[in-house]
């Protein structure tokens, strides 16, 4: 059977771990030393210097000085003087350069389209440019759309669009502010003060301008003129070819009843002018003279009246089909500008001999009409005209065109007193 027994402990060292002890190795690693440096720099010297001019000893010829200081001098004097006095007399006797005054600006030869403004929603819809407007600092726009062409009353709705032509990032296709219209515009003025004033009228329905005489007759009103020369006085042009001098202050009542007007109706005309073969579209007076005026219509003549006669003092061939606005030149006291039905603005100068005109600008409408244009007020060089394809044109006028020459306000007075045949 079984039965206890004590023997000895035996032990058995591990060899494993002792091997592994021993093939153990210790490895490190460094980088190199980094060296670093550390500078620092400043001026140690300051230099400072000037400069300055030395003042300039003016070498003049005193008349005080006795001629005989100047050796020479006097043998030379006696030599040239009977040349010179000859040349002088002659000289006094010319004529050659009456009036010439030197111009030391850039002169400008040509005529030349600086802008094209269009409103490409305008132009979309077929409308026109109706009329245009210089504001008082000369440096925006202003042009209303509607329909001349039409021939009927009008709810159509249109616009009213300036452009500011100083900006430096102008888009001729995109105005600088669009004003929509509940229908189409007929005129549009800025304010003569204030730049950023701008009225313009309306079409409006069933409601037109008209012009009740000291008769029974209502005159339909087509254009209307003030006098710069007199507040009182203003011109009014007619459907049925009459010009009409009429006056602010009348006290004439209206020989015709009262239409439901709340105010007493007086009757303004003072005086009739002959009447032309046609409407007229436009009238303008002459800035350089009280009494002259030029007026365009239907019958594609440019007539140049004075107040005091009935009869025209002149009358241009402009064009074979109708003229449709006419301005006096703002510089030039014998030149005025018509726009035309061809899509033509004619420059005339009256100072020339010929009847002809002195410059045509095609405002390349492919042939449609121009209705409207104005020179700059205060940039006498360039003209804005209004065309039937929706866009406005800026021309910068060539210096012909724009600078006044000789006795140019002494033949426009003498134009004045001539007697109409």
């Amino acid at each position: 059977m079984f039965t206890d027994e004590t023997l000895d402990l035996i032990g058995v060292e591990s060899t494993w771990r002792k091997s592994h002890q021993q093939t153990q190795e210790s490895r490190s690693c460094q980088t190199l030393p980094v060296h670093t440096a550390e500078a620092e720099t400043q001026a140690k010297e300051v230099l400072d210097d000037s400069t300055q001019t030395q003042e300039q000893i003016s070498h003049t010829l005193s008349l005080d000085r006795d001629i005989a200081d100047f050796p020479g001098l006097l043998d030379f004097l006696h030599k040239v003087e009977d040349i010179v006095i000859k040349e002088l007399v002659k000289n006094s006797k010319s004529h050659a350069f009456d009036g010439f005054q030197v111009n030391w600006e850039d002169q400008n030869e040509s005529v030349s389209c600086m802008y094209r403004l269009q409103h490409v929603d305008a132009q979309e819809r077929g409308l026109q440019v109706t009329s245009v407007s210089w504001n008082c600092t000369g440096s925006v726009i202003g042009c209303g759309f509607g329909r001349v062409d039409d021939g009927d009353w009008s709810n159509e709705k249109a616009y009213v669009c300036t452009w500011n032509l100083d900006r430096q990032n102008l888009n001729p296709k995109r105005p600088d502010v669009i004003i929509d219209v509940a229908s189409p515009v007929m005129c549009l003025c800025f304010h003569p003060v204030r730049p950023s004033v701008l009225h313009f009228t309306l079409i409006i329905q069933h409601n037109c301008l008209s012009l009740k005489t000291r008769g029974s007759t209502t005159i339909g009103v087509t254009s209307v003129a003030l006098s710069p020369w007199d507040l009182d006085t203003f011109l009014v042009g007619s459907e049925g070819g009459l010009v009409l001098k009429c006056s602010f202050s009348s006290e004439t009542v209206a020989a015709v009843p009262p239409d439901g007007e709340s105010v007493t109706l007086r009757a303004p005309v003072q005086f009739s002018f002959s009447p032309l073969g046609g409407p007229v579209h436009s009238v303008h007076f002459s800035p350089f003279h009280r009494n002259l005026f030029v007026s365009v219509g239907t019958d594609g003549l440019a007539h140049l009246h004075t107040v005091l006669q009935p009869r025209p003092l002149l009358s241009l061939r402009v064009s074979d089909s109708y003229v449709f606005g006419v301005r006096w030149s703002p510089t030039r006291p014998l030149v005025f500008a018509a726009a035309t039905g061809q899509g033509l603005v004619q420059m005339f100068d009256l100072g020339r001999r010929s009847l002809r005109p002195a410059a045509t600008i095609d405002q390349n409408t492919s042939g449609q009409p121009t209705y409207c244009l104005e020179f700059n007020p205060k940039h006498t060089n360039l003209m804005a005209a209004g065309n039937a394809d929706g866009s406005v044109s800026i021309w910068q006028l060539s210096s012909e065109l724009t600078e006044q020459g000789a006795k140019e306000t002494a033949m426009l007075e003498q134009l004045a007193n001539e007697v109409a045949d």
